[in-house]
């Protein structure tokens, strides 16, 4: 069945019933819920050039990757933000359209994709302080939505976040209840806002607790397994090494085990890891008690949120902004434990070994 057939059916203008399957807030409540049970009855599938013709929409979703962060396409985080994200966009009918440009040219291609109509709405990834993207967006009237926050900004926006501050204070405080003052911090690109954000508490709670934060022990680097098996071996093989590790992905945390095991350290005994626990599809944490403590949220509910929020705004975009922070949860797993009493020394021996 086609929309001109359908629309027969229902007795309503093609325009309407485009509408009504599209979420407009101007078609009455009862009208699309008419139509959608119709659409349902009959097995109608629209089409995406005849609701585009019928409605002006392009029916696209915009994702902008700079060529900097075009690892982001194969991090299981990103893919799993996209999976998320991707579900909604199929219900609704939605294509995604995902750009891969030079860092120079991100605000120009943001600008062409408004301009040409390429795309209803876009969805910003990694937020930085005073994030320039924000105020080009508003300016062009794109609607989109942030995954993350850009703070401070003077511009209104809707965006989904997690308590990134909340989420390290409680695994800091856990690692220094255990016994740990030497705790070494395995963080993401310095810069991003969910990086600085889990720096701050991390400093902040070893201060409140009594313990100078040390630079030495803070690494910054991609969220891959490579970065954190690199971030603990230089840092287990220096003079005074740390009895633990904060990790920002659980991918940087399965590098910090694979250091662990060949420096002969037995993980939770010898050393001690907590990591932010993303819940990923493709990179379990253990079975019924995971293989590492950490703080979790789904990023796979978090792209299915940032695409609900914003096809809202494509819809309905003069309505209020949303903006939400998650609350995190600890799981304890099978990597934490009380702070050993090896030295420097016996770590160096156990490598040597």
């Amino acid at each position: 069945m086609n929309l001109k057939q359908l629309s027969e059916k229902l007795g309503l203008s093609q325009t309407t019933v485009s509408r009504a399957l599209g979420g407009y807030p101007e078609v009455k409540a009862a009208t699309r819920e008419r139509v959608h049970q119709a659409a349902l009855a009959y097995n109608y599938k629209p089409s995406r050039r005849a609701t585009s013709l019928a409605t002006g929409r392009s029916m696209a979703i915009g994702h902008v990757i700079p060529l900097s962060s075009n690892h982001e396409m194969v991090n299981p985080v990103f893919a799993d933000f996209i999976a998320g994200a991707s579900e909604v966009y199929a219900t609704a009918g939605y294509d995604m359209l995902v750009s891969v440009v030079s860092d120079t040219d991100e605000l120009r291609t943001y600008r062409d994709l408004a301009g040409k109509g390429t795309v209803d709405g876009v969805i910003v990834h990694a937020p930085v302080p005073q994030d320039t993207r924000i105020k080009v967006l508003h300016d062009l009237g794109l609607p989109f939505v942030v995954h993350g926050r850009a703070e401070p900004q003077a511009i209104e926006y809707s965006y989904v976040d997690i308590n990134n501050y909340g989420a390290f204070t409680t695994a800091t405080h856990m690692l220094l209840d255990l016994g740990h003052e030497r705790i070494g911090l395995l963080n993401g690109t310095k810069g991003v806002d969910y990086a600085d954000q889990r720096e701050r508490a991390y400093c902040e709670t070893l201060a409140a607790r009594g313990f100078a934060p040390a630079p030495d022990l803070i690494t910054n680097n991609e969220m891959t397994e490579h970065a954190g098996y690199d971030g603990a071996k230089r840092l287990l093989s220096a003079a005074n090494p740390p009895t633990a590790f904060l990790a920002s992905s659980v991918v940087i945390a399965l590098g910090v085990h694979r250091a662990l095991a060949e420096l002969g350290l037995k993980l939770g005994r010898d050393i001690s890891v907590v990591c932010h626990d993303d819940a990923l599809s493709y990179i379990g944490n253990g079975g019924e008690t995971p293989l590492f403590t950490g703080t979790r949220s789904s990023v796979r509910a978090a792209g299915r949120r940032c695409a609900e929020l914003l096809l809202d705004r494509i819809a309905s975009p003069t309505a209020p902004h949303t903006q939400e922070v998650w609350d995190v949860t600890l799981h304890i797993g099978q990597s934490t434990g009380p702070a050993p009493r090896h030295t420097a020394a016996q770590v160096t021996s156990a490598h040597d070994a």
